[in-house]
């Protein structure tokens, strides 16, 4: 089986049309496999490998090292357990994307 990470991206700005909160689920190259977007407004955006809802996309690059990703300052990255990845992945429906 392979090995997968889970991530979380918060990210500081102005923008109403992009995501603040960002949950990703990585594979072995760290390439997304599942995303969650979280919207100022309280909309959901996610994506897989056949949906995409609201805009979301997955990244068509490896994400990178979490120390790159911290680099920057308006992100704010942390690891994130599969199980708490799996449950925003449940509740995502209940919410979409407009």
């Amino acid at each position: 089986m392979s090995k997968r990470s889970y991530l979380r991206v918060l990210w500081q700005h102005e923008s109403s049309s992009e995501p603040v909160d960002l949950w990703s689920e990585l594979d072995e190259r760290r390439y997304e496999t599942r995303k969650i977007e979280y919207f100022r407004d309280g909309s959901v955006g996610y994506a897989d490998g056949e949906v995409e809802v609201g805009g979301t996309r997955l990244g068509e690059v490896p994400v990178p090292p979490l120390a790159d990703i911290a680099a920057d300052p308006q992100f704010k990255p942390e690891p994130i357990s599969e199980s708490d990845f799996e449950d925003h992945w449940k509740r995502r429906e209940q919410s979409g994307r407009r």
